[in-house]
């Protein structure tokens, strides 16, 4: 099992090179090549989203990325330090936007995104941050025979 991890800045031009690294690394783990643009769809969406949920909470840690090489599957995880609470709770110290219905909208709408690019995925969130899992079905290279 191979994993790359990746951990950026929590502003939006990081996002793109996130998509690239995403997509190389799916490529080399054997991931079928009709599927690489839904890879980069869905990990653009998932930074993005870290990347807001990151700014709009002040939060000045980096965006985490994971990108998991297995046998039968090629795993990516976003993950976010943006603390949770239970809907209509206020984080404390938190920066939020003017309007929280807006930011709750335009969460679920990334989320719808993601669900509909992506077959395999599991969202988790809590006080601590968040994590978004998406898997890909892969046929990993054929090792060289000398």
């Amino acid at each position: 099992m191979a994993t790359v991890e990746l951990r950026f800045s929590a502003l939006p031009e990081h996002v793109r090179t996130a998509r690239l690294v995403a997509a190389a690394v799916a490529r080399r783990s054997g991931v079928d090549e009709a599927v690489l643009d839904e890879v980069r769809l869905a990990v653009g969406e998932a930074c993005t989203r870290a990347v807001g949920l990151h700014q709009s909470s002040g939060i000045s840690a980096p965006v985490r990325v994971l990108l998991i090489e297995e046998e039968k599957q090629f795993s990516i995880e976003v993950g976010d330090e943006a603390p949770r609470t239970a809907p209509g709770e206020k984080v404390p110290g938190a920066h939020g936007a003017d309007d929280p219905d807006a930011e709750s909208e335009e969460d679920e709408m990334g989320l719808a995104v993601i669900s509909g690019l992506v077959d395999d995925v599991e969202v988790t969130a809590g006080e601590h941050g968040g994590l978004i899992r998406m898997s890909w079905p892969n046929t990993p290279p054929a090792a060289l025979v000398p």
